[in-house]
């Protein structure tokens, strides 16, 4: 009777498990379908609209017999770079936002709480001020900010590192105290420099894809879809992880090994970005969390969903920010912070959990 009332139950738990997988087999596809259609729009408008309007209509002729005009050089050079850019910057900091939170269990995490975006900030500051970027070119400047990410993110691994166990714990608050030293050093500089350093400073904090070196555009393109492919290596593991980590090692995952990559992973995406793009706040911070009510929790979806939906934020605002008050252009990093406040805010209503 007992073996008979066993196979009954087996039967069921393996009806119900084809049924998820049956449901997720449709869903997951759509999503993408989705979210790909989305960013080729938003992308689509972006290539159009400016301080000079190119109908799409016009787009395919210019393609294809355009090359040397104004209108060519003005979609090729300027508009797509930036595209291409806002597509890896926002791919990239919204998946180091969803392994942080799922690291640290905590949806109020995002890349630049580790303090990575103030010491990137500080040492670009230091730039502006001591002239580097006139005595070694335009260069100098993400190379200082890539720079300033990476002895932060040293510091912060090293200071949290204890016997060879990462305390998650003390990453938080050694990132967070590391921020408040960078900002305040900042603030110093700020205090003490020349208006026109001042306005070189600030504006680079407030972000911006206007990037002229077509390197560094594909550096970053290349960096963010490769973060995108090794961070499905561990996609079990933030599964396992957001369950805790005694729960996670009941289910086999080397815990110290996938925090150690897993950390590795959100601050090199981070420290790129940051390096190249200024400071751009929000991407990280409100995709995952809008991601996660859409599709759920399991990072075999939301990973990719992540990637897409935050590249077509980031482009989305840029080209607002390259049209609301065209020909004048405002730093992105206020657009994703007006929108991108208003829409958290609009997450933190809803009654469903952010991390289940």
């Amino acid at each position: 009777m007992e073996i008979k009332i066993n196979k009954k139950l087996w039967r069921i738990e393996e009806s119900l498990y084809g049924k998820v997988m049956d449901e997720r087999s449709i869903r997951w596809p759509l999503f993408i379908l989705l979210f790909t259609g989305i960013l080729l729009i938003i992308s689509a408008l972006s290539f159009s609209l400016g301080s000079s309007h190119i109908p799409l209509r016009k787009i395919i002729p210019l393609i294809l017999k355009g090359k040397g005009t104004v209108e060519y050089t003005i979609l090729f050079d300027i508009r797509l770079p930036r595209i291409l850019l806002g597509l890896a910057v926002g791919g990239a900091l919204s998946i180091s936002g969803v392994i942080l939170q799922a690291m640290f269990r905590n949806p109020l995490v995002e890349p630049y709480t580790l303090g990575i975006s103030g010491g990137a900030a500080l040492f670009v500051s230091l730039n502006i001020v001591f002239k580097l970027n006139q005595r070694f070119g335009f260069i100098s400047l993400p190379v200082s900010g890539f720079l300033g990410a990476i002895v932060v993110i040293l510091l912060v691994y090293i200071f949290s590192l204890k016997r060879g166990i990462l305390k998650i714990q003390g990453l938080l608050l050694t990132g967070v105290m590391i921020s408040f030293i960078s900002s305040s050093l900042i603030m110093l500089i700020m205090a003490i420099s020349h208006a026109e350093d001042l306005h070189g400073i600030v504006f680079w904090i407030m972000g911006s894809l206007e990037e002229p070196k077509p390197v560094l555009v594909k550096l970053m393109l290349f960096v963010s879809i490769l973060g995108l492919i090794v961070s499905y290596l561990f996609c079990f593991d933030l599964n396992a992880l957001l369950l805790g980590e005694e729960e996670a090692i009941h289910l086999g995952i080397n815990v110290e090994r996938a925090k150690r990559y897993l950390f590795i992973i959100a601050s090199v995406l981070t420290g790129f970005s940051v390096g190249i793009a200024g400071i751009i706040g929000f991407v990280g911070l409100l995709v995952p969390h809008l991601m996660r009510m859409l599709v759920g929790s399991d990072h075999r979806i939301l990973l990719i969903s992540a990637f897409l939906s935050g590249a077509g934020f980031l482009i989305l605002c840029d080209t607002l920010a390259r049209t609301i008050i065209s020909p004048l252009e405002l730093p992105v990093g206020v657009i994703t912070g007006i929108i991108g406040g208003g829409l958290f805010i609009y997450a933190l209503t809803k009654r469903q959990p952010l991390i289940h």
